[in-house]
């Protein structure tokens, strides 16, 4: 999937919505929570702060059950805690280009959530 490059609509947080998507995901699905509350009109600011909000939780929930199996839980999460780190830069990067870049699965189901924004 290619990001798509959009003109963003301002934020009503008073704060440039390219600066808002990049900090929906600075800490993770805190801040993508905080986001979705503040956030009143730009859908660029609320379709980074919902895949944030999603993908962080997910990663938080599936780090949990594998740190509960021994060795090879432990195995997998080292290998998924640097790929996360590059995911969290790379969505950071992508949101502050203004460009709206939708993970699989979950980037879709954010999308249709926006026609509700």
């Amino acid at each position: 999937m290619h990001p798509v490059q959009v003109n963003p609509d301002p934020s009503s947080t008073g704060l440039d919505p390219k600066v808002a998507g990049l900090l929906c995901y600075l800490l993770g699905f805190i801040t993508g929570i905080l986001f979705l509350v503040l956030e009143k009109r730009s859908r660029f600011v609320k379709f980074h702060a919902l895949q944030s909000t999603i993908i962080f939780a997910v990663l938080v929930v599936v780090n949990l059950i594998l740190t509960a199996i021994p060795f090879i839980g432990w195995l997998f999460t080292m290998i998924l805690a640097p790929l996360t780190f590059i995911l969290w830069i790379v969505l950071m990067l992508l949101a502050l280009q203004g460009r709206m870049y939708k993970l699989p699965v979950i980037g879709d189901w954010v999308e249709k959530q926006g026609n509700r924004f």
